[in-house]
């Protein structure tokens, strides 16, 4: 290949997702600025004057990195690599010639992530962040990390200007105008040197280094260690108590919980799919939450409970094994003799986990309610929009002390797994299985207005995989419920944390006029630890959800 001109970066990336320049020969000149696992960046030392296009390349170098802060001049291919099918291109070099110029050129300085340069609106901000690809940018000293971190390296964090809902330990609220907001996050290539953090830490010295995009989102390419200052951690105790009035109900997902370690020959990825919830406290941590969390309630609405061999993929269903564990494990710490109810799926049938045969279920005190024979099945168990998907599980219980009954239904709706990246070059942020929830949510409607014609209450609640504010929200409520969720404050409207975003995936539904007679009380019991635990510890939390209690006068 003969050598071509000197190209200025910004001419090989262009203004927009594909490269003007893309498999064709180049010659650039950049200086280290980072790595990645697979290769490192490059910054043109000069500013061009066009925003919205970089001046940083990606060098695709799996075996050789060249030293941070070295000025090169590299001659290969421009090519646009472009990962799964509806993925964000980007622009990348295939290095065929490298040559050092300097070992000591001028630092470059980064460009600070900051509220003012990070708009919320997501177009917009798609348009600032395509023209900071590659290059060197960071967050400032006193940024607050809004989600906690993870096995990987990855972490989010906000400036201290950030223009936000917050809550009272330092995290971000989800902004129904702008639900998909993105927040700056980084990637520390050396797992050993990540500390693990939990909501509300705060930065004590910069983070700097390449804006890299991997994973559907935009992160930085973190430069060596990071100085945290640790948050403690935090968890709500409930306010709300059972008492012979009243039916307390308790939403708790239990993230894939069985008491089985999985053979990696019966499993479709032993990388994943094997586990130990009794090794890593899992199951005491769920019975903590149910015993000293919630006080014991009457009723406990569980999801993602797996079958008795986990993620094996086998004919086996039945999970006996995953309740019994639990419900030791909620005596041994001086509760209950609970009692549990489920209609198990057909191998396969509900999605999750494969090999899992997911469900939901519930756990019911029998000295405080008892449920009503011949009333307990699965929602929609023949309408399409609930092919592959959990059934809701409905179940009428009676209570000891009254004698009124409430129907309770434990649901948990379509995924937003597939939803598409904000970054996407086709439809970004549209979510496929939108339409699919808010069917879902008309059909819970339905049955339940029908089965409560004789004017029993009914409680819905689980994971509705959507916000109070959605569409799935409003068909699920139609015009006679009332989603408790509402009579919060604003600030503790959340139970999930999703890359920083706190929002409510859990809620809980009653008859509007149950609410109008002062009948219900809500809470949702926050805390800001780490999901998972090491082997033996009891520092973190069992279920990626905050722990959702009612309390019911019928």
């Amino acid at each position: 290949m003969s050598r071509p001109s000197l190209t200025p970066i910004h001419e090989v990336q262009g203004a927009g997702l594909h490269s003007p320049l893309a498999d064709k020969p180049v010659r650039v000149r950049g200086v280290v600025t980072g790595h990645s696992r697979k290769g490192y960046f490059i910054q043109d030392p000069e500013r061009s004057a066009d925003p919205f296009a970089s001046d940083a390349l990606f060098v695709f170098s799996p075996r050789r990195k060249a030293r941070i802060g070295l000025l090169l001049e590299i001659t290969g291919e421009a090519i646009d690599f472009t990962p799964g099918d509806n993925g964000r291109p980007t622009t990348q070099l295939k290095a065929l010639e490298v040559r050092l110029l300097s070992k000591t050129p001028d630092p470059i300085e980064p460009v600070w992530l900051t509220a003012e340069n990070l708009p919320a609106d997501t177009h917009e901000l798609a348009r600032v962040l395509n023209g900071l690809e590659g290059m060197l940018v960071g967050l400032e000293a006193g940024s607050t990390f809004v989600a906690p971190s993870n096995p990987f390296g990855d972490y989010v964090c906000v400036p201290p200007d950030i223009d936000a809902l917050r809550t009272d330990n330092g995290g971000v609220l989800v902004d129904a105008e702008h639900p998909e907001r993105w927040l700056p996050g980084f990637r520390l290539l050396d797992y050993d040197d990540a500390p693990r953090v939990h909501v509300g830490a705060k930065l004590l010295r910069p983070v700097v280094g390449p804006l890299n995009y991997r994973a559907d989102a935009f992160q930085i390419a973190a430069q060596g260690p990071v100085e945290i200052e640790q948050a403690p951690v935090t968890h709500d105790r409930a306010t709300l108590e059972p008492g012979p009035e009243h039916v307390t109900i308790l939403t708790l997902n239990g993230f894939n919980l069985d008491a089985h370690v999985e053979d990696p020959d019966l499993v479709l990825d032993p990388d994943r799919d094997v586990d130990d919830d009794k090794l890593y406290g899992r199951f005491e941590l769920l019975a903590r939450a149910i015993v000293e969390h919630a006080h014991a309630p009457d009723i406990v609405a569980l999801q993602e409970i797996q079958d008795s061999d986990g993620a094996e993929i086998t004919q086996v269903v039945d999970a006996t094994a995953t309740y019994e564990q639990l419900t030791q494990d909620i005596r041994w710490l001086g509760g209950p003799e609970y009692a549990w109810a489920e209609v198990p799926p057909a191998p396969g049938d509900d999605g999750g986990q494969p090999g899992g045969n997911i469900r939901n279920a519930f756990l019911y005190d029998p000295k405080r309610v008892t449920p009503i024979e011949g009333t307990m099945h699965r929602i929609g168990v023949e309408d399409p929009a609930f092919e592959g998907s959990r059934k809701p599980l409905m179940l009428r219980f009676r209570s000891v002390a009254t004698g009124a009954e409430l129907v309770v239904v434990n649901v948990h709706l379509a995924s937003k797994r597939h939803q598409n990246s904000i970054f996407a070059p086709e439809r970004p942020g549209h979510d496929p299985r939108e339409e699919t929830r808010i069917r879902q949510g008309r059909i819970v409607h339905d049955v339940v207005a029908k089965d409560c014609e004789d004017g029993c209450a009914y409680y819905i609640t689980g994971d509705f995989n959507d916000f109070e504010f959605s569409r799935t929200l409003r068909a699920i409520c139609g015009d006679d419920g009332l989603n408790l969720v509402d009579t919060l404050p604003p600030r503790e409207r959340y139970d999930y944390n999703h890359r920083g975003q706190l929002q409510v995936l859990m809620h809980g539904i009653v008859p509007k006029r149950l609410h109008a007679d002062g009948r219900t009380e809500y809470e949702i019991l926050h805390g800001n630890e780490l999901t998972g635990v090491q082997p033996g510890s009891l520092e973190g939390k069992a279920s990626d959800h905050a722990y959702v209690l009612a309390r019911l006068r019928l």
